[in-house]
């Protein structure tokens, strides 16, 4: 059995394996072609429950995340594109492998050990997901397909020392397992030579009515279990502060509606973030162990997708910078809050905010983040 399935047996999320092998298949076929001819694959996961996962080499990007609601209809809740070409040529993050460092850094600047560094100022003056061309406009290379109880991806790259700014040869992998349960485990890894800072998520924009759904993912219904969040400036850098959710708008800790307070004038952080775009510091913070960091639901669908990490952070993106100009699946033109981003991850600007948790990366230290997006039905929740 691999770490991973052992993982996740252990926090009891019931796999089931016993007489139950190769009960979920991995398959991989060719989306398509980058500009040079190279070939690009995409690999399937599927679980006999009807959950299926498919994973593009290119960003290592989740394509689509399928499962059925309470009746037994099936529909994707990802957005994104039906075809590779779009997201070579359409870029938006959808589903994509996030790195060297997942979310901000301001003025692209940090410095360590006395050296300072600068990245790539491609959100403004800050450095956003990696600066340009980070992990997600990448071709991964696969290095396992594996059907059994549980299947299972494994992806590498090799970014080498001053990619994007970044100092050290890093070595990163990323592993997808899906297992009959709709469990959608992903496990970031990473290993330099020298040191540097690390901060690796995935980028999916979740509507778990489905894709596509009219009124968008604005009638999911959110829980996140964080008593503060990170407050912004309005460059969208926290200001270090950890601020109480209670009596605002931000706290979700009970499940609430997701429009309820998305356009909310009277709060300065809705006004910056021209919606929700901000960390959320989880009640148990950096644990060894996964535990629940989001619960997205739709009482229409009775879909739900519960998000687990390790991480003492997640980013709530409410799509607000969706603008009608990307045609994603089926046709759709996605707008603002037509999905939303739930982001593990350690905080915005880490590397420049002494009283955050430290994102520093050593050689001899291997950086590991292991999360899962599990898609269930409250039928089977119950």
């Amino acid at each position: 059995m691999t770490k991973v399935s052992l993982l996740v047996t252990a926090l009891g999320f019931g796999l089931g394996l016993a007489g139950v092998a190769q009960a979920a298949s991995a398959d991989q076929a060719v989306a398509g072609k980058l500009n040079d001819g190279t070939p690009v694959p995409v690999i399937t996961l599927k679980g006999k429950n009807g959950v299926s996962a498919k994973i593009l080499a290119y960003g290592a990007t989740l394509q689509s995340f399928v499962g059925p609601d309470a009746k037994g209809r099936l529909a994707d809740v990802a957005l994104g594109y039906d075809d590779l070409d779009s997201y070579i040529h359409h870029p938006n993050y959808f589903g994509a492998t996030i790195g060297r460092y997942a979310n901000r850094i301001a003025g692209g600047r940090f410095t360590l050990d006395g050296q300072t560094y600068q990245l790539p100022q491609n959100d403004g003056p800050n450095s956003l997901h990696g600066g340009g061309k980070g992990f997600d406009k990448v071709l991964w290379k696969v290095v396992k397909v594996e059907s059994g109880p549980v299947a299972k991806l494994v992806l590498t790259h090799s970014s080498p020392d001053g990619d994007l700014g970044y100092p050290g040869n890093l070595q990163a992998s990323v592993t997808y397992t899906l297992d009959d349960k709709g469990n959608l485990g992903i496990t970031f890894e990473a290993s330099t030579d020298k040191p540097t800072i690390i901060n690796m998520t995935n980028h999916a924009l979740f509507n778990v009515a489905g894709e596509g759904a009219k009124g968008g993912a604005m009638d999911n219904v959110l829980t996140i279990p964080a008593s503060t969040y990170t407050p912004v400036d309005a460059k969208l850098i926290p200001t270090g502060e950890l601020r109480k959710v209670a009596g605002t708008v931000f706290d979700f800790r009970k499940a609430r509606r997701i429009a309820d307070g998305l356009r909310d004038g009277h709060d300065q952080q809705i006004i910056y973030g021209r919606g929700y775009d901000h960390n959320f510091a989880i009640d148990k913070g950096l644990t060894p162990d996964m535990k629940l960091v989001a619960r997205l639901a739709d009482p229409a669908s009775g879909r739900v997708l519960e998000v687990l990490s390790t991480q003492p952070g997640v980013q709530f993106y409410s799509g607000n910078f969706l603008d009608g100009t990307l045609v994603g699946k089926g046709g759709h033109l996605y707008r603002m809050g037509d999905g939303i981003a739930l982001e593990p991850q350690k905080f915005p600007d880490a590397p420049n905010q002494s009283a955050f948790l430290s994102t520093r990366l050593d050689p001899g230290k291997p950086y590991r983040h292991t999360m899962i997006y599990r898609l269930t039905t409250n039928a089977a929740s119950r």
